[in-house]
């Protein structure tokens, strides 16, 4: 069992909130993919009103900390060092088409470093939450990545990168030679909930590209948390930066990087 800190408590009583609405949307999304007009702009109505209570809520409870929104943008806060990283519906393409995997993700940025996650899945009630140096926790068991050494082993994870941002031409083949190389290669919409799922051995590797940091603030702070590492996929520091991000629970990162960087030519 663990106990909460003030920090951890106000992101999770945040995402709570917020999972209410989204839970009621999406049991009317589901409906409405039998109407004519399509539930795209009802998702994107969804996506606000969730956001906007999370603003509403981490704002009351931390009044001087910024934020980083999806929808709304860099809000500058009096308290420079602390920032928070909002995505209130990760996978929403999922959550268009009636698929119950999605997430809230709530990072907390200080000093520009992932601090503190909280990644909440509600169709399943799965909390992911970590604080530095406070450890990774499911709801209330410690999580630990796993212990998987050679890529035959391993299941994969990762993020297609968008049409209009193609950062890897090559990233098709990669996925089909890494298919046959490790045990299968995922790709679930969701790249919070991929990197919850490296934190809780459930997977074993992501990579992705082109990234922005709500996709990754409150995923990289619980890794590191559950003893996995984040690195860009060249192995460098910047992966919150350039959001080309290679996630692994450390014995694979090596040879990951390595099989990301071979030439399929």
């Amino acid at each position: 069992m663990s106990r909460r800190t003030p920090l951890v408590t106000v992101m999770v009583n945040a995402a709570y909130k917020a999972a209410r609405d989204l839970i009621r949307d999406f049991g009317e999304v589901e409906n409405l993919q039998v109407s004519q007009k399509g539930p795209a702009d009802f998702v994107s109505a969804a996506d606000h009103r969730a956001e906007k209570t999370l603003v509403a809520e981490l704002g009351r409870a931390r009044p001087r900390f910024g934020f980083l929104l999806e929808e709304g943008g860099a809000i500058a806060g009096e308290d420079s060092s602390n920032r928070w990283v909002v995505d209130p519906l990760d996978g929403t393409t999922n959550f268009l088409h009636g698929l119950p995997h999605f997430a809230i993700s709530i990072g907390l940025e200080r000093d520009g470093k992932p601090y503190a996650g909280v990644i909440y899945d509600p169709v399943r009630d799965e909390l992911f939450w970590a604080e530095n140096g406070a450890g990774a926790f499911l709801n209330n068991q410690r999580l630990r990545v796993s212990a998987r050494r050679a890529l035959p082993t391993a299941l994969l994870a990762t993020a297609l990168p968008f049409v209009a941002r193609p950062r890897c031409p090559n990233h098709g083949a990669i996925v089909h030679r890494l298919a046959g190389e490790t045990s299968g290669v995922r790709r679930s919409g969701s790249a919070a909930l991929d990197l919850a799922y490296v934190a809780a051995g459930r997977i074993d590797g992501f990579w992705g590209y082109a990234l922005a940091p709500w996709d990754l603030a409150a995923g990289v702070a619980i890794v590191r948390e559950a003893g996995g590492i984040v690195t860009d996929v060249t192995g460098g520091p910047d992966a919150m930066a350039s959001g080309d991000v290679l996630v692994t629970n450390g014995h694979l990162h090596g040879l990951l990087r390595e099989a990301l960087a071979r030439r399929d030519d």
